[in-house]
């Protein structure tokens, strides 16, 4: 199985993560709110994280949660979490979408409105 960050994605990750905090001090910006959508992450039949940022502890991604319960949120999921999730019945894992090319948050807001789901975008 792939990684899930590359060091290259985990570098436009923590920018972005800089960028935030430095919004939050000076203008108090939403979170995430102004980051592109870096990485996506999927797995089981339809769940997709689209990932904006990574705390400096190394394991608190933000980013769009989509778990195919009809509701998209933008929130935190945790990195070693995803690492080690495992979907019935063949016991598969996370995965990293390797052709993703990003996208504005809002992009992705109004995909979820239009489909009531992430899968696909």
């Amino acid at each position: 199985m792939a990684k899930l960050i590359t060091a290259a994605i985990r570098a436009k990750l923590e920018k972005n993560y800089q960028r935030t905090e430095e919004g939050y001090q000076k203008i108090g910006v939403e979170e995430g709110e102004e980051n592109d959508v870096v990485l996506k992450l999927f797995g089981g039949s339809a769940c997709t994280w689209l990932i904006t940022e990574i705390e400096p502890d190394n394991d608190t991604l933000w980013g769009l949660c989509d778990l195919g319960m009809g509701c998209c949120e933008f929130g935190t999921v945790s990195l070693r979490e995803l690492e080690t999730t495992r979907f019935p019945p063949f016991g598969l894992g996370v995965e990293r979408d390797r052709w993703f090319k990003g996208g504005s948050v809002k992009s992705f807001r109004d995909y979820y409105e239009e489909h009531q789901s992430l899968n696909g975008c």
